[in-house]
């Protein structure tokens, strides 16, 4: 099924999926644009799915209110059709709230942070396309129980996403595979309003790290992956905790916590054991192996049907298209750029000496 409404030269289609894609069409003429223009909202009408209280949450510390909303994703979708760069994007409302949210309703933050989103598909396809729940490897990673994301959400109704160092072997698996399972996780998550207002608490238990992580990731990819996550990402990161570090694997957490900004470094808390990390998380809410009740592998079994039912969602993000050139202004291409002539050049620079 194929809808079309237009929005200045952009044309709106609904794919089978039902989520909305942006298109420049340039062959439209300005009659038909403007017949059409009238009810370019009624392509994609928007029901908000947030209880009362997380309308509090979402007024109180994003701004949001139905009239703000409403005009945000106007200006959002006005912004994507005139933008030269971007041939193909999806345009739907959750989509475009992923942005909104993330970014406090700052129209001109949310759509320096789609355009690199959207970059960051186009300049690492290795960790962000194709992303299909049906790989084998991808499959089998998660089924190791290496992330896993936790169904009862905590006291302020924030997603948990727990990972286990030791069900992920890095003899088995590359860096590559690693993070194709962490975008699939997300993109399997990002479109949950309440998870979009609320945020993201992450738990990370290190008691099985070994030495293989040590060399699993290059400099330069960590810090390219590092500023993926926290600038082009469209999560709310609410908590990071860390726990069971083993003494040698202090130092490869101190090198990926030293490249995350202030305010993400300020967020994080190391525990020394699980009954710490209790004392900050209600264990009811832990798989049954930490304390709760809902045994892991029901749990991945679950979110893993979750994946299933989305899987053909996911795959249609590869349709969106951002055109990038070495002569680029984009401002993440730049700062890519500048990452490689930098630190990484002095690290290596040092190796070679």
């Amino acid at each position: 099924m194929h809808i079309h409404t237009y929005n200045n030269s952009c044309r709106i289609s609904l794919n089978k999926e039902g989520l909305c894609f942006g298109v420049l069409d340039t062959e439209t003429t300005n009659q038909r644009q403007t017949s059409e223009q009238e009810h370019s909202d009624d392509f994609d009408p928007y029901t908000c799915t947030l209880s009362p209280g997380m309308k509090i949450v979402a007024k109180e510390e994003l701004h949001e209110d139905d009239n703000i909303r409403r005009q945000a994703l106007k200006q959002f979708r006005e912004w994507i059709s005139k933008h030269p760069s971007i041939k193909k994007c999806r345009t739907d409302s959750l989509f475009l709230l992923r942005f909104l949210r993330t970014k406090k309703f700052s129209v001109p933050d949310a759509c320096e942070m789609l355009e690199r989103y959207l970059t960051i598909r186009q300049l690492f396809p290795q960790w962000f396309s194709k992303l299909d729940v049906t790989d084998p490897t991808i499959s089998e990673i998660f089924d190791n129980g290496y992330l896993v994301p936790l169904p009862e959400r905590d006291d302020n109704g924030r997603q948990i996403i727990l990972s286990i160092a030791k069900n992920f072997d890095p003899y088995k698996y590359t860096s590559v595979q690693m993070a194709r399972v962490h975008s699939l996780i997300c993109e399997g998550l990002l479109d949950d309003e309440q998870s979009q207002v609320a945020g993201y608490v992450y738990i990370n238990d290190e008691s099985g790290i070994n030495m293989g992580f040590a060399s699993l990731w290059s400099l330069s990819d960590l810090r390219s992956m590092v500023k993926c996550i926290q600038n082009s990402t469209p999560m709310r990161h609410k908590e990071t905790h860390f726990v069971n570090i083993p003494q040698f694997a202090n130092r490869i957490i101190e090198l990926g916590v030293s490249l995350l900004s202030d305010k993400l470094k300020g967020r994080i808390t190391v525990h020394k054991s699980i009954d710490e990390l209790k004392e900050k998380i209600k264990p009811e809410i832990l798989p049954k192996e930490y304390g709760g009740t809902i045994p892991l592998d029901d749990i991945i079994k679950d979110f893993k049907l979750k994946l299933l039912q989305k899987r053909a969602a996911i795959l249609s993000l590869d349709d969106m298209c951002i055109e990038i050139n070495k002569d680029s202004n984009n401002t993440l291409v730049k700062g890519l750029k500048d990452i490689d002539g930098g630190l990484v050049g002095s690290f290596r620079k040092l190796e070679v000496d």
